[in-house]
């Protein structure tokens, strides 16, 4: 089955992937992989690295020509600020000069616990790892499962519902090729022009003050089949899978599904998507409160699902902190950092939705190749148009 891991750090030499238990044939390039991690950089408040990184992975195992082999599939995406980062990154080297130990913990990282997890006195050793830099590994992966998603009709959109207080006015979604085309279009990926430059602007004002932002980004999916997931145990459940892997990126504090915390302020007949049932499309539903999953199951409506990022909490205007080594008060210490990475997060968010669906496809319809998964999801959405 589909799983991966990634490894590097921010500041070295590259980001390195390998993805396990892809089927044979499926067609992958380094073009298309290289399009998500160029959409993964944009966005209006990024900060000075987007400038010099221009991420591309080279696909060094797995593939032949065009198609996977069945075997892992490894990916390499080179830091291009490397050369700045040699003297005090290089395996085998001498000792960090003192002037380079980072030992002020930035308030909202995970500097300071992982350095007392770890026992760690220079806090660099936490935050290459800790740093969204890692999210482009999880970008190329991501492509990747979006690979095997297409082959199945499976689309995937993401557009910024919100940044800080400033919230994008959409009476109604449009349908995902014009969600896809406006949020491309948008540097903040928002559906709304006058959103957009109510956004834009609230992001000037907080770049001015020394601040960040944070906000909230949707993801939708279309084309699913009804059943990938399960009710029978917690961790089958796709809605937590999913919630899980959208937490587990940088700065993620909040997921919700369909209604989301909304469906608790409303009675349950506001709530709960009515069924009704045609001879030639089968069981429906007008609505789609519950965001495409039921009981834990996809219900072949589309997937909607939100996530909430707080501020990045690298500040121009640092907050107060202490040394680690002299236990003195100090404001902390600063990285480069972006002002705003919500509409970027939203690439990410993508990719974390298309890997976990791309494993519950596995799951559901498995195959050693890409033609044998087509056989059995064919026979499967055969069964289902007969219910």
């Amino acid at each position: 089955m589909f799983r991966y891991l990634t490894a590097g750090e921010s500041h070295g030499k590259a980001l390195t992937t390998i993805i396990e238990g892809l089927p044979s044939g499926l067609t992958v390039s380094e073009e298309y992989i290289n399009e998500q991690l160029a959409r993964r950089q944009k966005g209006y408040g990024r900060g000075g690295r987007m400038l010099i990184e221009k991420d591309r992975a080279e696909i060094l195992s797995g593939v032949r020509l065009t198609q996977t082999l069945g075997s892992p599939v490894t990916l390499l995406i080179r830091n291009k600020d490397w050369e700045n980062w040699e003297e005090i990154m290089t395996p085998g080297l001498g000792e960090v000069p003192e002037s380079r130990i980072v030992s002020k913990p930035r308030p909202g990282h995970a500097d300071l616990a992982g350095a007392i997890k770890y026992n760690h006195q220079d806090i660099r050793n936490i935050l290459e790892r800790a740093s969204a830099r890692e999210t482009a590994a999880r970008v190329a992966v991501g492509a990747v499962a979006r690979a095997l998603l297409k082959e199945f009709g499976i689309r995937i959109a993401s557009h910024v519902v919100e940044i800080g207080e400033v919230k994008a006015r959409i009476s109604q979604l449009p349908s995902l090729e014009e969600i896809q085309a406006a949020s491309e279009a948008s540097e903040v990926r928002c559906l709304a022009p006058q959103g957009e430059e109510d956004m834009k602007q609230r992001i000037d004002k907080a770049k001015a003050e020394g601040n960040s932002l944070g906000g909230i980004f949707e993801v939708i999916v279309d084309n699913l089949p009804l059943g990938l997931g399960s009710h029978v145990h917690w961790d089958r459940r796709l809605d937590g899978r999913l919630a899980g892997a959208l937490m587990s990126i940088q700065a993620i504090k909040g997921v919700e599904v369909g209604l989301g915390f909304e469906a608790a302020r409303r009675e349950g007949s506001r709530v709960h998507d009515e069924l009704f049932y045609d001879p030639t499309q089968g069981s429906y539903r007008k609505t789609n409160y519950a965001g495409g999953l039921e009981g834990g199951i996809t219900n072949g409506e589309p997937l909607i699902v939100r996530a909430a990022m707080k501020p990045i909490p690298t500040l121009y205007q640092p907050l107060n902190s202490f040394d680690l080594q002299t236990k003195e008060p100090y404001q902390a210490s600063i990285e480069r950092s972006d002002v705003c990475a919500v509409p970027a997060a939203a690439v990410v968010g993508e990719a974390m939705v298309a890997i976990v669906l791309a494993q519950a496809l596995q799951e559901k319809f498995g195959g050693d190749s890409i033609e044998e998964m087509k056989r059995n999801y064919q026979s499967y959405q055969e069964y289902v148009r007969g219910v």
